[in-house]
């Protein structure tokens, strides 16, 4: 009893000590707000006292005790957001998507109904997202009991968190409880001074306490109100003196972004009183998706920049460098270094202009070689010529010869492995000469562009590897030839601090690992914006972040970044004539006719060499040549080939005598199976038309495999066809190859899925290998009118069916035929029927889900598919 007696006492002591604690927090909190305390002081102590219960604050949404919430980010769930929006075209649901674009974190974009309906959350147990965010917190709270119930659960068992966004309107009530949770809204508040708080989980990109002086923009601020130890502010403000009336309770502190700890209900949440205008926001969700996904969506703190000043000893007089500028341009690079390790600025030249300027011009130009071992260097063109214009290799190497040699005279060192092209001109668009004369002249290891796959938007840019050069995306910074002036900015010297300020500059180096900025010889002369903007960004970057600034050699920075991005080592090539800019920088002597209308794509013993023989018979409708050195199909799109470029691929196609109403096309039976060809052909060719020929899985298997035995190929004669099928993983691997040859091009249904991921199913035609056989007429009728071609021809009057053959032959003058190749429609002997058997089993999945496909394509079923299902049943 004593002892029961003690630990009352003790209990009662603690409760007063703990009340004690918490009016003193509340009383420092209120004398540092009103005696003028800096902001940074108010913000720790305000913190200090957000758990303690205010009398006006928002009531408990639930009476169930606290609860442990699951660690977030559990390898349970996919990497990948659930990303709900209000509408397609929605402002902040595009901002959303753009940001998690461009740091490259898988998404799925949903529309958010009025009731929460949601999207399969799980597929075989495993989650399929990691986090989940909302446009609008309200269609969050106001979900119908049964799918918040839903989320809920999911987020709790799958350690998934969520993220909302609530921007006020004029019909927002001025003050609202958060259904479901114990959160008040307070909107349409005007706020300034922003602050992050240091106590705030999430951080990891942004440094704290820091401080944003001055307005917020615009006065449609939502501020979060709570009594629960669940929340923890994020940013706060004060309110703008002349909106002070009545002020929210608590004070001018007020909390825009909150975090949700999961004490409350096991959910995970960070909410943003604003949309992302503000820069900010988009720095604290960010840290907010890394922190709600256990780092699984997350970036590194590593930064990797490198400054290339094109067009060194180009430029009109009165805007080059004089020797204040170069030696400006020295003191800028050794301050960047205490900012950026390693920072050297990379200066890139065209010789032929040396000492073109005025005499201080000319004096900077003596400087500046002078002074060329501090400094990395690169070559620009001889002449500052575009290289797409130079139709022969040998004149491309003749200018970069000229250049090499002014800068051996000249000490400038000749070994950095890398080169700009003016005007972006020749690396893509590729034209093969520049980068065969850059490898023959400089030993060109590596080149940068914007261009690459197109210009905009920025975010979308990419690296790739072509012809043994490594091509890495390069960024636009605001600094023109043209921008010399800080008072005659583009809309303004303001454009230019703001962008360097948590603007695109900013934003820019935060999303992007490696960023290579484009700036030029006049950014440093004049008003030198150049030394201004990099000065300022690096400075601002290190006072509102962790970010790590350096800089690599180009050679090992294209390393590191195909070292981040091994994905894009691959190109995929884009049609240049459907961009305006590519067009520009591509030569004159290409043409995109060379380019087909439609591809045959097999698979392969189906039926498309009859199909292509049936299509040359139409005057209008051309075909590729075959390789002159194999006489087979191209196979550009499945192959090594792919790499050569599509100057290479359009060599196989004639030109059109007219390109109005002439189709080419090209059959490559391997594209259907192929993982690669659906992609890389809807990038080069989005509105070409798709062709394939299905026969019977079993049959096209086995007739597969005679043809390798035709070709004497090793497993083939040595193992019969059900030895083939059948072979298990312990196989030889030469029979294993056989096998899949044999077995994988009839998941009719999988190839097909693939297909219709890059082209729209209105694009596509599923032709009956069997109708195509047994009434070619009907079929051809049917494909002029999916290639919509302009002339109908009459196959009734052109085929003739050969008895001794067993197949349609094209009739000619005088009665005679022209049939297919004495290899064509072959008759083997039957299929053994233990293999129909073992292959009829083995295909009813694929073949179900290929009804199944059909079904959804309106299309009907051939017939050799539906003996197949009947046999299902």
């Amino acid at each position: 009893m004593q002892r029961a007696g003690r630990l009352r006492r003790s209990f009662r002591t603690l409760l007063v000590l703990l009340a004690g604690f918490c009016v003193a927090g509340i009383a420092v909190s209120a004398y540092l707000l009103s005696s003028g305390g800096r902001p940074a002081a108010a913000l720790l102590e305000a913190t200090a006292g957000a758990a303690c219960a205010e009398e006006d604050a928002a009531p408990p949404a639930r009476t169930a005790g606290p609860r442990a919430p699951r660690p977030l980010g559990a390898p349970r769930t996919a990497p990948a957001v659930l990303l709900l929006v209000e509408s397609q075209y929605s402002p902040l649901g595009q901002d959303l998507a753009a940001v998690l674009e461009a740091g490259r974190f898988a998404y799925h974009m949903a529309i958010a109904p009025g009731k929460g309906d949601l999207p399969p959350l799980t597929d075989g147990g495993r989650g399929r997202y990691a986090l989940v965010v909302y446009e609008n917190v309200l269609k969050y709270a106001g979900m119908d009991a049964w799918n918040r119930e839903l989320l809920d659960k999911y987020c709790v068992e799958y350690g998934v968190g969520v993220i909302a966004f609530h921007r006020a309107t004029e019909n927002s009530a001025p003050r609202a409880a958060l259904r479901g949770l114990p959160l008040q809204l307070v909107t349409n508040v005007a706020l300034r001074d922003c602050l992050v708080s240091p106590r705030a989980p999430l951080l990891r990109l942004a440094r704290a306490p820091r401080v944003q002086p001055g307005p917020l923009p615009g006065a449609d601020w939502t501020v979060f109100r709570y009594n629960h130890s669940t929340f923890q502010p994020v940013l706060l403000a004060e309110l703008q003196p002349e909106r002070r009336a009545p002020p929210p309770p608590g004070g001018t502190l007020q909390a825009t972004v909150v975090q949700d700890l999961g004490l409350h209900d096991g959910v995970q949440r960070v909410l943003f009183g604003n949309n992302l205008n503000f820069w900010l926001h988009k720095l604290i969700f960010i840290d907010a998706v890394s922190f709600l996904s256990g780092k699984r969506l997350t970036l590194s703190l590593d930064r990797y920049i490198l400054v290339d000043i094109d067009d060194i000893f180009v430029g009109k007089e009165g805007t080059r460098m004089n020797v204040r500028d170069v030696q400006a341009l020295l003191q800028t690079q050794s301050f960047l270094r205490t900012q950026v390790t390693n920072f050297t600025f990379n200066l890139g030249f065209s010789g032929k202009f040396y000492h073109t300027g005025t005499a201080e011009e000319d004096a900077g130009d003596d400087l500046l070689l002078r002074s060329a071992a501090e400094f990395w260097w690169f070559p620009h063109m001889w002449s500052h010529m575009q290289p797409h214009l130079f139709h022969n290799e040998s004149s491309l190497v003749e200018q970069m010869a000229l250049n090499k040699d002014f800068a051996l005279e000249h000490g400038i060192p000749t070994h950095m492995g890398y080169a700009v092209a003016p005007h972006h001109s020749g690396v893509y668009p590729v034209h093969g000469q520049l980068y065969a004369a850059w490898r023959k002249v400089w030993g060109i290891q590596v080149t940068s562009t914007e261009e690459y796959p197109h210009l905009k938007p920025a975010r979308h840019r990419r690296g790739f590897i072509h012809s043994g050069v490594m091509v890495l995306p390069r960024q636009t910074c605001g600094l023109f030839t043209h921008t010399i002036f800080y008072k005659e900015y583009p809309g303004g010297p303001q454009e230019l601090d703001q962008s360097i300020r948590g603007g695109e500059l900013f934003l820019t180096v935060l999303l992007n690992p490696i960023s290579i900025f484009m700036t030029h010889l006049s950014n440093y002369g004049n008003d030198r914006l150049g030394s201004y903007t990099f000065v300022n960004l690096a400075t601002f970057v290190r006072s509102w972040t962790h970010l790590r600034l350096q800089t690599l050699p180009p050679v090992q920075l294209a390393h590191k970044y195909f070292e981040l991005f091994p994905d894009q080592k691959d190109p995929l090539w884009q049609n240049p004539c459907d961009d305006r800019r590519h067009k520009d920088i591509w030569s004159r002597e290409k043409t995109c006719d060379h380019l087909p209308n439609f591809l045959v794509i097999g698979p392969q013993k189906t039926g498309t060499t009859a199909l292509s023989l049936l299509l040359l018979m139409h005057p209008s409708i051309l075909s590729s040549l075959p390789d002159p050195r194999t006489f087979e199909d191209v196979q550009f799109f499945s192959g090594s080939s792919y790499h050569k470029g599509i100057d290479w691929y359009m060599g196989f196609f004639p030109t059109p005598p007219n390109a109005t109403s002439d189709l080419l096309f090209e059959k490559s039976p391997s594209y259907f199976h192929s993982e690669d060809a659906p992609k890389r052909a809807a990038s080069l060719l989005p509105k070409a038309k798709v062709i394939t020929i299905l026969i019977d899985p079993s049959d096209r298997a086995y007739s597969w495999y005679q043809h390798q035995r035709s070709h004497a190929d090793p497993a083939a004669l040595r193992f019969s066809f059900y030895e083939v099928v059948t072979s298990g993983p312990w196989a030889p691997s030469h029979l294993r190859a056989l096998q899949r040859k044999c077995l994988v091009p009839g998941w009719y249904a999988v190839h097909i899925e693939r297909w219709l991921a890059s082209f729209a199913a209105s694009q596509l035609l599923i032709i009956d290998g069997q109708q195509l056989r047994s009434d070619p007429v009907t079929v051809m009728d049917e494909v002029q009118k999916f290639l919509g071609v302009a002339a109908h021809y009459n196959y009734s009057e052109a085929l003739t069916f050969d008895p001794q053959k067993g197949f349609w032959c094209q009739l000619l003058e005088g009665g005679k035929t022209k049939c297919l190749g004495h290899s064509k429609g072959q008759k083997y002997p039957p299929m053994d029927p233990e293999a129909r058997t073992f292959l009829s089993t083995y295909y009813r999945d694929h073949n179900v889900e290929l009804a199944r496909l059909l079904h959804r394509l309106g299309q009907p079923l051939p017939s050799w598919l539906r003996q197949e299902l009947q046999k299902v049943r």
